[in-house]
């Protein structure tokens, strides 16, 4: 007889500041090793710097977590820590108590790379194979001394079920870099989610929300939005991605007859590194490395970072079972990011409603 889905909640604490974690496991460790016996499984993070990987670079490399952990470092080159970030500037945090202030990790670098290196807070796991593990990646698991704690959910499920596929605007600003933060109540988008998750009954699935095929130069992903962080970090990436990477790693050039390459600048030199690293990983020749090179430096950094076109939302009945609603984190934001100026006024979105079964 063919179980109903069923959702299982862990919380965990990460044992260093970059900590790749087998959800899978500690399920087992728990005994609730029964939701991974279903032929799919949703992993939720409800965190803005710890979360998940497509399944698809999983696979890529090999579910190492050494890859993992080489991979994201490749990505910190780009975004080191403690390099002067506006988000990190407690004195400028408006929304933070005194309190808050003393305490509140300094962590731009962590929320840019999870950007970046395209984390996702929700994702679809096949676990056809017991011994697969499902890696949970922390940016961020210590602040300090403190190993910071995590919560993780799992829906385990047997098939999926699309329900509807609807077509929604956004407005967006006139600025060329801009974000919107898709939780605001006055662009109305996850109310307008919720209303059609009512109207269409789904208790437990995934919302699969994309940007249409023809817009252009935009992303999306789920982060924290906080106005220093999206409007100044991440919009000084946007705006000139190898300036910023100069100024951000100083650092990596102690020495600038060191600079390999004809008349490579400093802020190539890093892009570089990262280049080389991410090919090293995925065992791509030299030859390759110079086109992609080429490519990265004639593009603009939306097209180097793994800045998604789309993001999944999970909808659970937890807490009022029948009743099902987007489930977020606290800090938790989908959020539209756009590089170049859109003519229309708005971006159009594709959702996908999808019930677990």
């Amino acid at each position: 007889m063919r179980r109903d889905p069923k959702f299982e909640t862990l919380e965990f604490r990460p044992a260093r500041r970059l900590d790749v974690i087998d959800v899978r496991r500690i399920l087992a460790a728990n005994g609730r090793e029964p939701v991974t016996r279903y032929p799919r499984g949703l992993y939720v993070s409800y965190h803005t710097t710890a979360g998940y990987v497509d399944p698809r670079l999983s696979a890529r490399l090999d579910h190492d977590p050494e890859a993992l952990r080489d991979f994201f470092q490749a990505f910190r080159t780009l975004f080191p820590p403690d390099a002067g970030y506006h988000h990190d500037q407690m004195e400028r945090r408006e929304e933070l108590s005194e309190e808050q202030k003393s305490t509140e990790p300094r962590n731009a670098d962590s929320h840019l790379t999870f950007i970046g290196a395209g984390m996702v807070s929700c994702v679809s796991y096949e676990q056809d194979d017991p011994q697969r593990p499902v890696w949970f990646v922390d940016l961020d698991g210590t602040n300090g001394p403190d190993r910071r704690r995590r919560r993780t959910s799992v829906i385990g499920y047997n098939e999926e079920e699309l329900v509807a596929r609807e077509s929604l605007e956004v407005p967006v600003s006139a600025h060329p870099v801009d974000s919107v933060n898709l939780r605001d109540d006055r662009v109305g988008f996850l109310e307008q989610l919720q209303e059609r998750i009512r109207d269409y009954g789904i208790t437990k699935g995934r919302l699969d929300v994309r940007l249409a095929p023809d817009e252009r130069h935009a992303g999306l992903t789920v982060n924290e939005y906080e106005t220093l962080l999206m409007k100044h970090d991440l919009g000084e990436v946007l705006r000139n991605p190898f300036h910023y990477m100069a100024e951000k790693g100083k650092h990596v050039l102690q020495d600038p007859r060191s600079v390999p390459g004809k008349t490579l600048s400093y802020a190539q030199y890093d892009g570089v590194q990262v280049l080389n690293k991410l090919m090293d990983l995925f065992g791509v020749s030299e030859s390759v490395v110079e086109r992609l090179l080429n490519r990265m430096l004639a593009f603009p950094a939306s097209r180097f970072l793994r800045m998604k076109r789309g993001i999944s939302l999970p909808v659970m009945d937890e807490g009022e079972p029948g009743t099902g609603r987007i489930v977020e984190g606290t800090y938790q934001s989908p959020i539209l990011v756009q590089w170049k100026k859109s003519h229309e006024g708005s971006r159009r979105m594709e959702v996908s409603f999808v019930r677990f079964r």
